[in-house]
């Protein structure tokens, strides 16, 4: 039988529901009767006790916010009876023990990815093209229409025949049409692949360049580069109009500052340098095709699982999400770990709460109070304009469970497992280290995806309770669904279910394993996921102002 309640840890005083639970029930736990005084929606907490106003409300045994006023036992969680609020946190010794998990089943496995030539390891080979500035973002749409379509990368070809049908429709004079979509669409397929080992052509359109500040040019010319020399990359083709501010000639050097032994094939083309539009779009396309020629001959190559680079993220989170989807990627997390690979966890907005956790747990005393110091000024940045860590949660999150941000934090945060921290990386600074890191970045989706990408990852696991279309340009993006409704509801997005553990049925370490298996074959090439099929290749700059 179902559980239909759940308590986090044995020092929480709310219980969390798993199901739907009526106004008037008796909810035994642990010997304890609990009347309920309202309808508790699944997702949902309810207290265990009668609370005055200002007392600490504990989840996964830490606080999680405060009562606004006093509260009876079976009365729901809601933003009107509770407030967010956190302890403090500092550096202190803390001599943390990590028991890593079994990694027996997977010890000797290997991926198939491409090999490049500083020793990284791609699981896709992809072709970039970036625009110094978005003067230039036209020119990349007419490449990326005519190129997608005639290399075979384009998703359009249903809707095209649909709307071919609805022309034809129109034009005969028919007042309704009442075949669905799916008869209307049936599309033969768009053209073959002409290069089989090329994953894709991506453009990194932005609305950066000029205008804004200097600094705004100098953090997106790190960025590009960081792009330019993923090891998703094969080659790059750079746009730039001349006159703005983020300059070719810099963004160039900027990636030999970031790899001294960059040997990517680069073509650049100045657009004030000579060329109509006509010219620099026909150059580009031909330039770029003799790449795509070269690039289409490196084929994949077993490697062993240390080579893998895995970002983890969660948007779109609901009551869920940190009971099933994100323990379960932590324990993949934990698994890559252990077998020497790299984990990336980010979203520092969503970290609140969990702060004195993370600390403990950072080996280095020089990276736990680079922690630190990014937290308190990013928080200040914040609050400076008004704003705080605590109006993260969105309102899809808060009728979903999510009632503070400390609430959100604390199952973010278990994305990321329980493994040490071994560094600790600001805004687009690479991964050098084996073992988990935490990367600077905003709790928005595509600003968070293209900071983790940026900072080396290969493979994003994203983790969802209400749905999300987010993708990333260079680094393919694995949606994880906290619960089945939604995998049912949305099955074009979402690659993993793992309401099976809210259901009973898998556990968290079984949920887990799946998840490594998965990205095994999504890094070899054998699963294609969602958001690479229907080509989600967000990307969005973060100009380091408040973004939560």
């Amino acid at each position: 039988m179902q559980q239909r309640i759940i308590q986090l840890d044995p020092l929480d005083n709310v219980l969390v529901a798993l199901q739907d639970l009526s106004q008037g029930e008796s909810i035994i736990f642990q010997g304890e009767t609990y009347k309920l005084k309202e309808d508790i929606p699944a997702k949902h907490k309810f207290f265990m006790r009668d609370m005055a106003a200002g007392e600490s409300i504990l989840m996964y045994g830490v606080l999680v916010g405060k009562t606004q006023y006093a509260v009876s036992s079976g009365e729901r969680m809601s933003t009107e009876n509770t407030k967010h609020a956190t302890d403090g946190y500092a550096y202190r010794a803390f001599d943390y023990q990590w028991q890593p998990p079994n990694v027996g089943r997977f010890k000797d496995r290997t991926f198939r990815g491409y090999v490049r030539s500083d020793g990284r390891v791609g699981t896709a080979n992809y072709w970039l093209f970036i625009p110094t500035v978005f003067c230039e973002n036209r020119n990349l749409d007419l490449i990326k229409e005519v190129m997608h379509a005639e290399l075979g990368y384009s998703v359009s070809a249903p809707f095209r025949n649909y709307t071919q049908a609805l022309k034809e429709a129109y034009l005969k004079g028919d007042a309704l049409m009442n075949a669905s979509f799916d008869e209307l669409a049936q599309a033969k397929p768009d053209t073959h692949r002409l290069f089989p080992n090329i994953d894709g052509i991506k453009f990194l359109t932005h609305q950066g360049g000029c205008g804004g500040t200097r600094q705004d040019a100098v953090v997106l010319g790190k960025l590009l580069a960081a792009y330019a020399d993923h090891p998703n990359v094969a080659g790059i083709t750079i746009l730039s109009l001349g006159c703005q501010n983020l300059q070719l000639k810099e963004l160039i050097e900027e990636i030999k500052v970031r790899n001294p032994h960059f040997d990517k094939p680069l073509f650049s083309f100045e657009h004030q340098e000579g060329y109509t539009e006509e010219e620099m779009v026909r150059l580009a396309i031909a330039k770029t095709f003799q790449g795509l020629v070269a690039a289409n001959q490196v084929e994949r190559e077993e490697v062993s699982l240390d080579k893998l680079v895995l970002g983890v993220k969660c948007g779109g989170s609901d009551g869920f999400s940190g009971i099933s989807a994100n323990p379960a990627v932590g324990y993949a997390a934990d698994l890559l770990v252990a077998l020497g690979g790299k984990v990336l966890l980010a979203e520092f907005p969503e970290l609140c709460g969990a702060e004195q956790n993370l600390i403990d747990r950072t080996i280095e005393p020089d990276a736990a109070k680079k922690f630190i110091s990014l937290m308190q000024a990013y928080s200040q940045s914040a609050e400076r304009v008004g704003s705080g860590f605590h109006m993260n949660p969105s309102p899809g999150n808060i009728r979903d469970g999510l009632i503070t941000d400390a609430i959100k934090s604390m199952g973010a945060v278990k994305k990321g497992g329980t493994a040490p921290i071994v560094d600790v990386l600001d805004y687009t600074e690479p991964a050098q280290k084996a073992g988990l890191s935490l990367v600077c970045t905003p709790g928005n989706d595509v600003e968070a995806t293209t900071g983790k990408a940026a900072s080396g990852a290969t493979l994003i696991l994203f983790t969802t309770g209400l749905g999300t279309p987010t993708g990333n340009a260079v680094c393919p993006v694995i949606k994880v669904s906290s619960n089945t409704a939604l995998a049912k509801r949305m099955p074009d997005i979402i690659d993993i279910n793992t309401g099976p553990v809210i259901e009973g049925e898998k556990s968290i370490e079984q949920m887990g394993e799946e998840i490594l298996e998965y990205c095994i074959q999504a890094a070899s090439g054998v699963i294609v996921p969602k958001a690479v099929l229907l080509n989600q290749d967000d990307f969005i700059p973060w100009k380091r102002g408040v973004s939560l």
